[in-house]
């Protein structure tokens, strides 16, 4: 098989293009079998939790530090991948976190340690995000940004979409047996895309040993790292705040009796397929009217939780669940593609870090919010929920006004 981005190797425009698809396709894949693994785990971790014996704050607060935690690292992680240029090692030592992670959930007897394991599961994911997300950038100044993150994160959620469906066929086969049983079993079974992702990722570190030769020298005349960057930055951390981690709405739908077990992994798995398909829209959609687009999906997407939390009511759910897929479908493909607009390569895997760890931090210190909110008063909770995402608009407003503006200018 040919090898992509040799030392001598300097693909034209038309080749570069052409293997810039090509590995945008390949990291989708290798992200799909990464998705498989953990959103089968991440449909059924808030209930799971919850049969452990943690309560709704513990779940929330777990949910969040999670995220936190696989935000936060990636301060760390995306400047060493700027000063190493180590990507692919970083990418790879993360997905191989996944083999204990996952399916070490099968093997606990308490909620700490589920707690634990899923911690460590998102450490992996820190240490892999900035240097993925840098190595397809390179692939997307070629291919077009948005459509590149659209594409890859669309094949990421069908990797979403599969999962659930995975644990959901695991617990209806041993429907018969006790619950804890079925648990269990929904999360051995995942070793298998564990294993299918591992050498999906060797292959794609193989084939292409050097990404940055897809993105032609001087394609961008980026400002440096710092103004609209910042503010795009403050938009994203008011929509963290009011974005409820999956594990709540899943407790919450337990909690209350609207979905039974079984039904909860199908519920997420229409989610991400609903995810998957918005990713590929609002990347369209982004290489058009570029980040004005997160203004109109973060006002759509705050609709969530008055929809899941006020009534217990099945079909309002449904159509809460997809306004929280619309805006996870937003924020994974445009989030991704506007960084690589906005920042030079050479700071790409500190950009990235920065800004999913202040994220991150943001998303950590919301849901732990609405945990705690979840137990004292629901109306507050979707109060909270709602002002800070629609804080988001017009900071994205202003951004995305001008950003073109400055790229009018720059012809």
């Amino acid at each position: 098989m040919t090898t992509v981005g040799a030392p001598d190797t300097t693909p034209d425009s038309g080749e570069r293009a052409k293997q810039a698809r090509a590995f945008v396709v390949l990291m989708g894949v290798v992200a799909l079998f990464g998705d498989l693994t953990y959103e089968g785990a991440r449909g059924l971790v808030g209930p799971y939790l919850a049969l452990l014996g943690a309560s709704a704050a513990a779940v929330g607060f777990a949910a969040g530090l999670g995220e936190f935690l696989g935000y936060g690292l990636r301060l760390i992680t995306g400047w060493w991948g700027d000063r190493t240029r180590a990507y692919w090692p970083l990418v790879i030592l993360g997905y191989g976190i996944n083999l204990v992670a996952v399916p070490g959930l099968a093997l606990v007897g308490s909620w700490e340690a589920a707690v634990a394991l899923l911690l460590l599961e998102r450490v992996g994911k820190a240490i892999r995000s900035p240097a993925r997300s840098t190595l397809v950038s390179y692939a997307a100044s070629s291919a077009g940004a948005g459509k590149s993150f659209g594409l890859e994160e669309a094949l990421d959620q069908i990797g979403a979409v599969l999962g659930p469906l995975l644990t959901a066929l695991a617990i209806w086969v041993l429907r018969a047996e006790p619950v804890t049983t079925q648990y269990r079993a929904a999360f051995l079974v995942l070793l298998l895309p564990v294993l299918l992702n591992l050498a999906l990722v060797l292959k794609a570190r193989a084939r292409f040993p050097r990404p940055e030769t897809l993105e032609p020298s001087g394609h961008h005349d980026h400002p440096r790292l710092g103004g609209l960057f910042r503010w795009y930055l403050a938009g994203a951390m008011f929509m963290a705040l009011g974005f409820a981690d999956w594990a709540l709405v899943a407790f919450h739908a337990s909690h209350t009796g609207v979905l039974e077990i079984g039904a909860l992994p199908l519920l997420y798995a229409g989610a991400m397929a609903l995810d998957a398909l918005s990713a590929l829209a609002f990347g369209v959609l982004f290489d058009r009217y570029g980040v004005l687009v997160l203004a109109g999906t973060t006002a759509l997407s705050a609709l969530f939780a008055p929809f899941i939390f006020l009534v217990p009511s099945k079909g309002l759910l449904v159509v809460g669940a997809a306004c929280w897929a619309l805006g996870m479908g937003a924020q994974d493909s445009i989030f991704k593609a506007a960084i690589a607009k906005l920042v030079p390569k050479e700071e790409r895997g500190r950009a990235y870090g920065s800004f999913f760890a202040l994220f991150g931090l943001a998303w950590w210190v919301g849901s732990t919010t609405m945990g705690w909110l979840y137990e004292a008063s629901i109306t507050t909770l979707v109060a909270f929920s709602v002002v800070t995402q629609l804080l988001a608009v017009p900071v994205f407003l202003f951004v995305g006004l001008r950003l073109r503006r400055y790229e009018r200018e720059r012809g």
